[in-house]
C-alpha cells in the first residue's frame, strides 16, 4: 500500500478479498489522535459522516473489554444508530473494535494502529468484513465520503488540541 505524502489525504486499499484499509497522515502526534478516537466529547465532533449529520449520543466506555454505542441524526431528523466492544486497547497505539450498524449489517473487526514520526502520527484503520459481498456491499453505501468529511473534521480537531 502506498503511503500518503502529506497530512490531509486518505489512501484507500482493498489487500484482501474481505478488507477496507484506509491511511492517513495527521499533523498531529499520536496521543492526540488516539484521544479524538477514545473520548466522547472529541468523537462527537469529528465522527460525524456528511455535512448537516450530528451525534446526539457518544458512549465509548476506553479500555479492554468495554463497549461504545453511537447514535447520528441526519439533517432530515431520522437517525442511525451503531454499537461495538472494544476487543483491544494499547493506548496510544493501538485498538481493535468490533462494530455493528444493525440487524441487516454484519459485524465486522475494526484494528486502528498509530504510529508516530517527526510530530505526525500514521493514522491506519483496517476493516475485516466477513466476506467479500459484505466488503463491497459496504463500499456502494457511499462510505468514502463520509470517511473522508469525518477524517477532514478529525483533522481540525487535533489541530485544536495541539
Amino acid at each position: 500500500m502506498t503511503l500518503p505524502a502529506s497530512p490531509g489525504i486518505t489512501e484507500y486499499s482493498t489487500p484482501s478479498d474481505r478488507e477496507v484499509r484506509m491511511a492517513r497522515r495527521i499533523a498531529a502526534p499520536r496521543t492526540l489522535v488516539f484521544r479524538a478516537w477514545t473520548e466522547p466529547a472529541l468523537i462527537s465532533k469529528w465522527l460525524l459522516g456528511p455535512e448537516g449529520w450530528s451525534m446526539p449520543v457518544c458512549e465509548f466506555d476506553a479500555r479492554a473489554g468495554g463497549r461504545w454505542h453511537y447514535v447520528w441524526r441526519k439533517g432530515d431528523g431520522t437517525e442511525m444508530g451503531m454499537n461495538g466492544a472494544i476487543v483491544e486497547f494499547v493506548p496510544p497505539e493501538r485498538m481493535v473494535t468490533t462494530e455493528r450498524w444493525g440487524p441487516e449489517w454484519p459485524e465486522t473487526l475494526n484494528t486502528l494502529v498509530l504510529t508516530e514520526a517527526g510530530g505526525e502520527t500514521m493514522m491506519t484503520l483496517t476493516v475485516l468484513y466477513p466476506s467479500r459481498e459484505a466488503r463491497d456491499a459496504a463500499l456502494a453505501t457511499g462510505m468514502k465520503e463520509g470517511t473522508e468529511a469525518s477524517f477532514a473534521r478529525l483533522d481540525a480537531c487535533v489541530a485544536g488540541l495541539a
